[in-house]
C-alpha cells in the first residue's frame, strides 16, 4: 500500500458549522452526529466478515496513521471494534456504504461491494488525526452515502511530459482519496508514445524519445536540444493496473488516431500517406501527419490493440479521433481511393470511417470506444461513447442520439488553465479556471431532458502537460481542484454555498503540507472584479477574509501597514494597484498587480453581437472596456476568445466625445489556433443606428504591428464606436489546425 494514499485522507475534525461539523470531502449524501464518542484504542479488533482484504487495508492504514496495530478476528463479541458487515444498504447502489460510529462502543462499516467498503472506510480515515496516538477519540455519528455518477475521472498527459511509474502510482492514490474511480492515461501523442508493444519494438525504441523540446510558451518558439522520453513496460503496466484496481479505479488507456501519430509515424513511416522520414514531435500543437487510411494501416493499429485490450481490462478504449487534420488525406492517393471505393462524401467521412472500422475491431474483442467529441463529425460510430471537451455542444449532441457521454468541457474540467491570477502563476496554456467555477460544474446540461440526461456517465478533468514539466508541478494542477469536483462528480457539491466547501476544503491543506502534496494556495490570493464607474471602474478584491486585504496604489509592494480594503477602489486614472492577503501581520498570498490603462472607452457601456466562447468568456463584453491589458503571454480570464466568429462590439460613450484614435489588443498564437483578425475596422455613429467607417486596417498592417493595433480617426466626434474585427475564417493548409475554425482573442478597445 502507498503511504500517500493512506496519510492523505486523514486530518483532525473539527467542527465547521453545526450544518456540516466535519471537514469531509466529498461530503457524503447524509450526515447525523450524536452525542457520546467512540475511543479507538490498541484493545480496538477489525472483524472483516468475509471482507478481508478491506480489513487489511485498514488494519494497515491505521497502523501507519496512528500507530495502533489492531488486531484483525473474524468472530468477536466484545463492543471495542470495528466490523465491516455485507448489508443492502437504504438506498441501492453499487458504491454506496453506511457508516455507524456508535456510542454502545464499537463502528461499523455497513455495503454489499468492496467499492462500498473502500470509501467507507476512506470516510472514517477522514476523522483520524496526522499524529501518533494511543487513544483516539472520535464522535458518534451515522452516515448514508453513495455516489451520483458512474464515471469520476482524472485525466493524465504522459506524452507531452512523461512521468514515472511511481508519480502514476501517487497519482491513482490521489483519485483514491477523493473517490474517483476513473483514471483515463493518455499514452500516446506527436511528442512521445509511452507504452511498449511487443509486436512493434520501434514504438519505444525510437518513438518514446524526441531530440529536444519546446521551452517557455508556445508564442516564443525557443526549443532545447536534449534528448528526452521513456516508456512503461508491459509489467509495469500490469503493475499499475493491479494497484488501480486495489483502488477500485479503472484505468482507460488513450491510443491516439488517427491524428496526433507522429510519434508512432516516426517509428513506421510506411503508415503515413507520405513515407516519411518523420522525427517525434518537438513542438506542441497539432501536426499534420496522420495515419493513412489504407488496410495496412488497420493492421497496424488492430495488432497494438490487441496487446492494449491484454493490458488493460476496462470496458472502453479511448481512441483519441481529436484534432486531425485532413490535408494529406486531400492529396494522399489511398485515402482518396478509400473515399471513392466506399462512397464517402469527403475527407470527414473518412474520418468517421476510420473509427467505425477501429470500433468494429474493438467490439470483437468485447470492449467499447470512447472518443473526443470530434468523432461525431461525418456521422458517430455505432457504440461508440463521446467524450466532450470542446465544450458541452458534442455531449448534448450525443445524449440526444443514445450516446453515452463523458463531461470534459474546457470551460471547467482543464486544469492545465490558470487557477490564480495568470501573473503569479506558473506558465500555463491559457484559460482561467479556479476552485470555484469547478466546483460550479454542473455536468448534465440544461438541454437535455429527464430520459437524455441519463446519457451522461459523467465527468472528467484533463492534465495535459506541454507546460507541465514535473510531479511536483503537476500536483500544483491538480490540487486543490480536484477536490471540488470529487464533490461535483459524487452529487453532493452545492455551488449557491460555495463557501461552506471552502471552509472544509481549506482543512485539506494542512494534510496537503504534512505529506509533502505540492499544491497551489491560489484559493487565499486577493481575487478582483472590475465593475463600471463614473469617469472609470471599480476595482472590487475578494479574499477568504476580506478584512486581511492590504493594498497600495503606488506600485509599491504591500504590508502589514499598507491601505486596509474596506470598499472597491475607484480607478479615474492611470496606476497600478498591488494587493495581498495577511493573517496576523504575515502575507498568506502572493501579491497580485494590476494595472489600469483610462481611456474615453472605459467603464463604458459594451455590446456584441456575438458572444465568446465559454472556455475564454469569463468576464463577458466588460472585459474589453475593463481598463485592463492582456498580458500575451498569459491568456487567461483577460482575453476573450471567439471560435470562428467575428468580434462585433458597440461601445456608448455616452456623450459625444472627439475621437483621434482607437486601440485594440489582438493576439496570435497559431499553435493555438489563434490567428489575428483578418481586418479591424471601426464605425462611428451620434444614434446608434448609421454608423460611418472611419478606420479600416488589413491582416498584413495587424500583423506588421502585433499585437497592439491603433486606429488613427482623426479628431471625429461621435457617442457611438463600433469595432469589428473579422475572424480569420476557416484555417489554412500547412498551418495549425488547417480546416478547422481560427480562434480570435481580443482583449481591450482604448478611445482616445
Amino acid at each position: 500500500m502507498n503511504r500517500f494514499l493512506i496519510l492523505s485522507l486523514v486530518f483532525i475534525s473539527k467542527l465547521v458549522s453545526a450544518q456540516n461539523p466535519l471537514p469531509l470531502i466529498p461530503q457524503p449524501q447524509q450526515i447525523e452526529i450524536h452525542k457520546g464518542t467512540f475511543t479507538l484504542n490498541k484493545e480496538t479488533v477489525i472483524q472483516p466478515n468475509y471482507n478481508l482484504a478491506e480489513a487489511q487495508y485498514l488494519q494497515k492504514s491505521i497502523k501507519e496513521l496512528t500507530g495502533l496495530d489492531l488486531k484483525i478476528q473474524s468472530a468477536v463479541n466484545k463492543q471495542n471494534r470495528i466490523v465491516l458487515a455485507h448489508s443492502e444498504i437504504k438506498r441501492k447502489s453499487n458504491d454506496g456504504y453506511e457508516l455507524l460510529i456508535s456510542n454502545k462502543k464499537f463502528v461499523a462499516i455497513y455495503a454489499k461491494t468492496p467499492e462500498g467498503f473502500f470509501y467507507g472506510i476512506q470516510t472514517f480515515l477522514q476523522l483520524l488525526p496526522i499524529e501518533k496516538k494511543d487513544k483516539i477519540s472520535l464522535p458518534c455519528l451515522s452516515i448514508l452515502d453513495y455516489s451520483k455518477f458512474q464515471w469520476r475521472g482524472m485525466h493524465l498527459d504522459v506524452s507531452r511530459h512523461f512521468f514515472p511509474k511511481d508519480f502514476i502510482k501517487k497519482y491513482i492514490d490521489y483519485l483514491a482519496m477523493y473517490k474517483m474511480n476513473t483514471f483515463h492515461w493518455h499514452l500516446t501523442d506527436d511528442q512521445g508514445w509511452r507504452i511498449e508493444i511487443k509486436k512493434y519494438p520501434k514504438l519505444t525504441e525510437v518513438g518514446a524519445w524526441r531530440n529536444g523540446s519546446m521551452i517557455g510558451h508556445y508564442t516564443d518558439q525557443t526549443f532545447d536540444d536534449i534528448r528526452y522520453g521513456g516508456f512503461y513496460t508491459q509489467e509495469e503496466i500490469k503493475e499499475i493496473v493491479a494497484y488501480a484496481k486495489e483502488r477500485h479505479i479503472t484505468i482507460v488507456p488513450e491510443i491516439e488516431m488517427p491524428g496526433h501519430a507522429l510519434a508512432a509515424l516516426a517509428s513506421y513511416p510506411e503508415f503515413s500517406c507520405t513515407g516519411g522520414p518523420f522525427e517525434v514531435g518537438k513542438t506542441w500543437g497539432v501536426l499534420e501527419d496522420v495515419f493513412c487510411a489504407k488496410d495496412e494501416t488497420f493492421t497496424f493499429l488492430e495488432n497494438i490493440l490487441t496487446e492494449v485490450i491484454e493490458l488493460f481490462p476496462s470496458e472502453y478504449i479511448h481512441i483519441g479521433g481529436d484534432e486531425c487534420p485532413k490535408v494529406r488525406w486531400k492529396s494522399c492517393s489511398h485515402c482518396q481511393k478509400r473515399i471513392k471505393e466506399e462512397h464517402l462524401k469527403d475527407e470527414h467521412e473518412l474520418q468517421s470511417y476510420f473509427i467505425q472500422r477501429i470500433e468494429k475491431f474493438v467490439n470483437s474483442k468485447g470492449r467499447k470506444i470512447i472518443g473526443w467529441d470530434e468523432i461525431l463529425e461525418g456521422g458517430l460510430a455505432p457504440n461508440a461513447a463521446v467524450m466532450s471537451w470542446r465544450g458541452t455542444e458534442g455531449g448534448i449532441a450525443a445524449a440526444k442520439q443514445k450516446h453515452f457521454v463523458v463531461m470534459s468541457p474546457g470551460s471547467h474540467c482543464y486544469f492545465d488553465h490558470y487557477q490564480g491570477e495568470p501573473k503569479n502563476e506558473p506558465i500555463a496554456i491559457g484559460g482561467y479556471t479556479n476552485v470555484e467555477k469547478v466546483y460550479s460544474f454542473d455536468p448534465i446540461p440544461k438541454k437535455l431532458s429527464a430520459d437524455e440526461s441519463k446519457y451522461i456517465l459523467g465527468a472528467q478533468a484533463n492534465l495535459w502537460t506541454e507546460y507541465i514539466t514535473t510531479p511536483a508541478h503537476a500536483e500544483y494542477m491538480l490540487m486543490p481542484r480536484m477536490a471540488a469536483l470529487s464533490e461535483v462528480l459524487w452529487g453532493t457539491s452545492n455551488p449557491t454555498n460555495y463557501k461552506e466547501f471552502e471552509n472544509r476544503l481549506i482543512q485539506h491543506f494542512e494534510m496537503y503540507e504534512k505529506n509533502g502534496i505540492n499544491y497551489s494556495k491560489a484559493i487565499f490570493e486577493v481575487t478582483s472584479k472590475v465593475n463600471p464607474a463614473e469617469n472609470g471602474v471599480a476595482f472590487e478584491l475578494k479574499s477568504v477574509n476580506p478584512n486581511g486585504i492590504k493594498y497600495t496604489t503606488d506600485s509599491s509592494e504591500p504590508n502589514a501597514n499598507s491601505i486596509s480594503y474596506e470598499k472597491p477602489i475607484l480607478v479615474t486614472s492611470n496606476q497600478t494597484i498591488k494587493a495581498a492577503y495577511f493573517e496576523n501581520g504575515k502575507a498568506k498570498s502572493a501579491t497580485i498587480e494590476q494595472s489600469f490603462f483610462i481611456t474615453k472607452s472605459t467603464g463604458k457601456k459594451i455590446e456584441l453581437v456575438h458572444q465568446p466562447h465559454e472556455n475564454y468568456g469569463i468576464g463577458g463584453s466588460f472585459t474589453l472596456v475593463d481598463g485592463m491589458k492582456g498580458n500575451p503571454s498569459k491568456y487567461g480570464k483577460d482575453w476573450l476568445g471567439f471560435s470562428g466568429k467575428d468580434l462585433n462590439a458597440t461601445i456608448d460613450l455616452g456623450k459625444t466625445e472627439t475621437i483621434d484614435k482607437v486601440i485594440l489588443c489582438v493576439l496570435e498564437s497559431k499553435g493555438s489556433w489563434i490567428y489575428y483578425p483578418k481586418k479591424i475596422e471601426v464605425f462611428i455613429s451620434n444614434d446608434g443606428k448609421n454608423f460611418e467607417s472611419v478606420s479600416k486596417l488589413n491582416l498584413s498592417e495587424i500583423q506588421d504591428v502585433k499585437g497592439e493595433v491603433v486606429l488613427e480617426v482623426k479628431s471625429k466626434k461621435a457617442q457611438f464606436v463600433k469595432v469589428i474585427a473579422t475572424n480569420f475564417g476557416k484555417i489554412t493548409d500547412g498551418n495549425p489546425g488547417a480546416g478547422s475554425d481560427a480562434w480570435l482573442f481580443v482583449d481591450e478597445i482604448g478611445i482616445e
